[in-house]
C-alpha cells in the first residue's frame, strides 16, 4: 500500500501512577536531620528503594544549613525524585542536582491522547477498596493509593501494605502498614493481632519498639491524634443482651 494511503495510526499512552513519600524539613535543619537519623536508626529500611519528594515549603532561601540539606539526604540513601515548595534559583541550592522530574510507579489503565478539538472532560477520582483473600508473604508489596486495603488473612514479616485510605487486617499484622498516604490523617490501621514492624499514617510512623506491649499480639487499631500515632485496643461494640 502506498505510504500516502496508509491510515495514520492512533497514538496511545499508558498511564502510570506512583506512591512517593514526602519529606518536609523544617528549621533548625541540624535538629531535623538528627530526628531523621533517629527514625532511620529505628527502621533502617523504611526509605530503602522508595521515591521521595522533598518539600521545601517550610524553609526559605536564607535557612541556615540549606546548602547541605540535599547532599545530607543523598548520603543517607534517600532517593529524591522531585523537589517542590522551593526555587532552584536560591543561592544555597546552586550546587544541587535539582531533579527535573520523576518517572516510574505502578501501571494503570490506558490513556488516550485527545485531539485539540476534542474537549477533555475531567473525571473525578474514584476511591475503591482492595480486598485480598490470601496471606501477604514476606517481601510482597501491596499498594492501593486510591482507597482502603482489606486483607482477609495475615501480613508476613518483611511484607508491606500501603493505602491511600485505611488498612484492615483480619489476621496477624507482622509486616509494615502505611495508611493515609494521600494526605488522609483520619485513616486508620486495624489488625486482629498487632505484631507490626512499622506503622504509618499520613507520613507519621512508629516502629515495633514504640508499640505499647499491652497491645502486642492483641486486636488493636492505630489512629493519628495531634501528630502522634496512638495504638488503641480494638474492642467490639457491646450489644444489649436479649431478655428472656
Amino acid at each position: 500500500m502506498p505510504d500516502e494511503l496508509r491510515p495514520t495510526p492512533k497514538i496511545r499512552a499508558r498511564g502510570r501512577s506512583f506512591l512517593a513519600l514526602v519529606l518536609s524539613p523544617e528549621p533548625v535543619l541540624a535538629d531535623w536531620l538528627a530526628g531523621l537519623d533517629a527514625q532511620i536508626a529505628r527502621s533502617s529500611t523504611f526509605f530503602a528503594g522508595k521515591p521521595v519528594i522533598l518539600d521545601l515549603s517550610l524553609l526559605d532561601a536564607t535557612t541556615e544549613g540549606l546548602a547541605d540539606l540535599y547532599p545530607a539526604l543523598r548520603a543517607r540513601g534517600i532517593r529524591i525524585i522531585g523537589i517542590e515548595g522551593g526555587d532552584a534559583s536560591w543561592p544555597a541550592c546552586a550546587a544541587w542536582d535539582w531533579p527535573a522530574g520523576f518517572m516510574g510507579g505502578r501501571a494503570s489503565g490506558a490513556v488516550d491522547i485527545p485531539d485539540d478539538a476534542t474537549p477533555v472532560q475531567p473525571q473525578p477520582p474514584r476511591a475503591s477498596s482492595m480486598i485480598i483473600e490470601q496471606p501477604i508473604r514476606s517481601g510482597q508489596v501491596i499498594m492501593n493509593p486510591d482507597g482502603d486495603i482489606i486483607i482477609v488473612g495475615s501480613v508476613g514479616s518483611g511484607a508491606e501494605v500501603t493505602a491511600g485510605g485505611s488498612i484492615h487486617v483480619y489476621g496477624p499484622l507482622r509486616g509494615r502498614a502505611i495508611a493515609g498516604m494521600n494526605g488522609q490523617p483520619d485513616a486508620r490501621i486495624f489488625a486482629h493481632s498487632m505484631q507490626a514492624e512499622l506503622l504509618a499514617i499520613d507520613g507519621y510512623y512508629i516502629t515495633a519498639e514504640e508499640i505499647d506491649p499491652r497491645y502486642v499480639e492483641k486486636p488493636a487499631q492505630i489512629i493519628l491524634s495531634n501528630d502522634t500515632l496512638v495504638v488503641q485496643p480494638l474492642v467490639p461494640p457491646a450489644f444489649p443482651g436479649r431478655k428472656s
